[in-house]
C-alpha cells in the first residue's frame, strides 16, 4: 500500500477523533456510542498509520532524514502516542482536541512538502538517544502547555463563575494542575538526559549552527525548573504555573523549531 495511504487514512483518523472530542465539549454530548474508548480506538490505529509514514521517511539509506516538516510530523506523533498512554492512567483525553488535528496538520506538511535533510549520517547509541530523549522531551512539554491552556479556560470560567457546559467534562481544578506538574516534572527529566547525552556525544554543542538551539534550551530548562522549585517550595499553581509552562514551551519551540526552520526553509 502507497505510504501516501497510509498517511491520508491517519489523517483522516485524527480529524475524526478530534471531532469526536469537540462535540463532548461543546456541543455537551455524552456520546455513548463514541465516548473515550472509541475516540482513543481511532487514534491508536491512526497512530499506527502515522508511524509507517515517519518510518519510511526518516530512515533512509544515507542516514536519518529529519528535515523541518519530518520532524514536526515526528513530535506531532509523538505527542499524540505519548496522550493515548496517559489517558490509560489519567483523565487527559480531552487534550485530544488540539493534539489530534495538530498531528494530522504535521503528517499532512509531511506529506505535501517531504523534505531531505539528512542530519546523522553516522550512527551511535548515544547518539540515538539524544535523539530519542529529545523528541520525547518536546512532545511532553508540549503536552504539558496543552494541558497549560485547557486549565486557563477552566481557570477563567470558574473565577467568572461558570462552572458549567463544558466544564463539567474536565477534571477539578486540583486535579488537572497536579497533572501539568506530573507532565513538566517527566519533561524536564527527559529534557535534562537529552541535554546531558547532547553534551557528552556531540563533538560541541555550541558550534556555530547549534549555539542558538543550545542555549535556548538551557533557558527553558532554566524554566522549567523554577516552576517545578516554585511549586515545591512556594506552593505555585493557577496563573503562575500557567504563564511560566506557556514561556517555557515558547523558548523550547524556538530552540528546536525556530532554528530548523530558519536553517532549512529560509537560509536553505
Amino acid at each position: 500500500m502507497p505510504v501516501i495511504i497510509f498517511g491520508l487514512t491517519a489523517i483522516g483518523l485524527y480529524l475524526s477523533a478530534g471531532v469526536l472530542l469537540a462535540r463532548r465539549l461543546f456541543l455537551r454530548q455524552d456520546l455513548q456510542n463514541a465516548g473515550p474508548v472509541a475516540i482513543l480506538t481511532l487514534s491508536a490505529v491512526s497512530l499506527a498509520f502515522h508511524a509507517v509514514v515517519i518510518a519510511q521517511a526518516i530512515f533512509t539509506a544515507e542516514g536519518l532524514n529529519l528535515g523541518f516538516f519530518h520532524a514536526a510530523s515526528l513530535v506531532t506523533g509523538a505527542m499524540a502516542l505519548l496522550l493515548l498512554g496517559a489517558a490509560l492512567l489519567y483523565p487527559v483525553e480531552n487534550l485530544g482536541i488540539v493534539v489530534f488535528p495538530i498531528a494530522a496538520i504535521g503528517l499532512a506538511f509531511d506529506l505535501i512538502v517531504p523534505p531531505h535533510h539528512i542530519v546523522v549520517e553516522r550512527r551511535t547509541i548515544g547518539l540515538d538517544l539524544h535523539i530519542i530523549f529529545s523528541i520525547l522531551a518536546y512532545s511532553i512539554l508540549a503536552l504539558a502547555a496543552t494541558q497549560a491552556l485547557f486549565l486557563a479556560i477552566q481557570e477563567y470560567h470558574l473565577r467568572h463563575k461558570r462552572p458549567g457546559g463544558f466544564m463539567r467534562l474536565f477534571p477539578p481544578l486540583e486535579t488537572m494542575e497536579r497533572l501539568l506538574f506530573h507532565m513538566l516534572g517527566l519533561g524536564l527529566f527527559l529534557l535534562t538526559l537529552a541535554l546531558i547525552k547532547g553534551v557528552i556525544f556531540l563533538e560541541d554543542i555550541f558550534t556555530q549552527h547549534l549555539v542558538q538551539k543550545t542555549v535556548l534550551s538551557i533557558i527553558a530548562w532554566i524554566v522549567f525548573a523554577i516552576l517545578l522549585w516554585g511549586r515545591y517550595q512556594f506552593g505555585w499553581r493557577g496563573r503562575v504555573a500557567i504563564r511560566g509552562t506557556l514561556i517555557g514551551f515558547a523558548v523550547l519551540l524556538l530552540a528546536y523549531f525556530g532554528s530548523k526552520f530558519i536553517g532549512e526553509l529560509i537560509l536553505g
